[in-house]
């Protein structure tokens, strides 16, 4: 069996657009006819640029290979043009491209993903949600409402959910890190305290930044909201700057979590050495896919860290992270996302039910992609899938991070 043709499809999801704005979805047959679905989490190129990228990749690396070599595939995409060293972008496109590859074998074995893997550790894998406005609630005004937060937050426990994610202290800024304003550092707090409020001991507060705080301004935020009991507090500072993030971590008893933006075992294996972070959250579409994300939980076993894979991406990124998290004996939680498109595309062929995901048992990822409806919905406008704000923050009024897809703006 060789891997043969590839197809490469960019579906924007329809409002409300929560995931980014549009998902890489990678189809991968092989010359005895079995297909295999992937998904690449964001980059940092345009949708056009990246296809190109997907396509010299699978083209350089990986065509006309067997679908069991992953590892011999993945050595060649890490180590192109001399490099041997992560690189985003190009293994971004190798990462759904690997579990497109998995996917195949699943089916070609009549097995679902993780039974490849070392089997079944976890009959069920506990989800959690961000927190997403409701039909009734006012958009912008709800990224920085405590009592609609604290309405979302209500509605996802009745729903089972155990753990909440927000992120009210203001957007990522290209400037780097910066101090939060008081503004932000209030909201913060009342974002917390309505949530832990409403909620009680049912649910853990998972408190979500990106990487847009300086290291005393992340201490800073992290003492105001220490009395309210976080889960977690998500990457801090820039992620690259692990040095400042231990130092995060030694001044503040929530824990602190990081990795939706880093990729392969060399960039986590550096965030345990230096106690920067004891929950790490892989996006598999970026950080090598899912053979190379079981080596990082693997690693993070020996530092006694926890794995809660990230999502903000379609339903075959998740897909992936589900068998990942079925395999492994360190699993926390795995972030989920339940928006109509983000179950039609896959025909709700996986589910959450009492706030939990249960292990599928079909071939493969055990997923039916709907082909016709992601083409359906072609992305035609000009942003990339995340960006951050070129403005500097304010300081005389509160900053809201808008979830990550304004989708009241055009792009």
């Amino acid at each position: 069996m060789k891997l043969r043709d590839l197809d490469i499809i960019v579906t924007a999801p329809p409002a409300p657009g929560w995931g980014g704005r549009y998902w890489i979805l990678v189809k991968v047959t092989t010359d005895t006819g079995v297909t295999g679905w992937g998904e690449c989490y964001a980059s940092a190129v345009g949708p056009d640029a990246m296809r190109a990228v997907i396509t010299d990749v699978f083209a350089r690396h990986m065509e006309g290979e067997n679908p069991e070599n992953i590892e011999r595939m993945f050595r060649r995409a890490y180590s192109a043009g001399f490099t041997q060293r992560p690189d985003p972008t190009v293994i971004g496109a190798f990462s759904g491209l690997e579990i497109a590859c998995w996917d195949i074998l699943g089916k070609d074995r009549d097995r679902p993903v993780y039974a490849l893997l070392g089997g079944r550790m976890n009959d069920r894998v506990r989800a959690y949600s961000y927190l997403y406005p409701m039909a009734h609630h006012r958009l912008p005004e709800f990224w920085i409402d405590a009592d609609m937060a604290a309405e979302s937050a209500i509605d996802l426990v009745k729903r089972g959910y155990t753990a909440v994610k927000f992120d009210p202290a203001g957007p990522y800024t290209l400037r780097g890190g910066h101090q939060p304003s008081l503004h932000d550092t209030e909201t913060s707090v009342a974002f917390c305290a309505a949530i832990r409020a409403a909620v009680g001991p049912r649910a853990d507060l998972l408190f979500g930044t990106h990487g847009q705080f300086s290291t005393g301004g992340a201490i800073r935020i992290a003492k105001a909201i220490e009395p309210y009991n976080p889960l977690w507090f998500e990457e801090p500072v820039p992620p690259d700057n692990v040095a400042s993030m231990a130092e995060v971590a030694r001044a503040t008893s929530i824990t602190v979590s990081t990795g939706e933006r880093l990729t392969t075992k060399a960039e986590f294996a550096a965030v345990l050495a230096a106690g920067a972070a004891n929950i790490l959250q892989p996006a598999l579409g970026r950080s090598g896919g899912i053979w190379e994300t079981k080596k990082i939980a693997a690693l993070a076993e020996t530092y006694n860290a926890q794995m809660a894979p990230h999502l903000y991406a379609g339903p075959v990124e998740w897909a992936a992270n589900v068998h990942f998290a079925t395999s492994i004996p360190n699993i926390l939680m795995a972030e989920t996302i339940e928006t109509d498109y983000h179950k039609a595309l896959i025909r709700n062929t996986i589910t959450v039910e009492d706030g939990y995901i249960s292990a599928p048992t079909t071939p493969g990822l055990g997923i039916d992609v709907d082909e016709a409806l992601a083409r359906a919905h072609p992305y035609t406008g000009t942003g990339l899938h995340l960006e951050m704000q070129e403005d500097p923050i304010s300081y005389a009024a509160p900053n809201a991070f808008e979830g990550g897809a304004p989708v009241h703006k055009p792009d």
